[in-house]
């Protein structure tokens, strides 16, 4: 079962799982701090980062399973 959706805002994930954090700046989204990480959800920070969706929805999935 996914815990986190694409379609998910980045704050709130980041709210409710910590430890996502990590898994978001290791997959190169470093902006936590920026104002668009207020508004943008997971799939549009990746595109615009240039980021392998699939592969960071399967690393922030499996930290929140852990």
């Amino acid at each position: 079962m996914t815990a986190i959706a694409k379609d998910m805002s980045i704050m709130d994930v980041v709210r409710q799982w910590p430890q996502t954090a990590q898994v978001l700046m290791q997959h190169g989204m470093g902006c936590l701090g920026c104002a668009a990480a207020h508004f943008e959800n997971i799939e549009q920070g990746a595109a615009a980062h240039g980021i392998d969706i699939e592969a960071l929805m399967a690393a922030l999935n499996e930290s929140v399973a852990e």
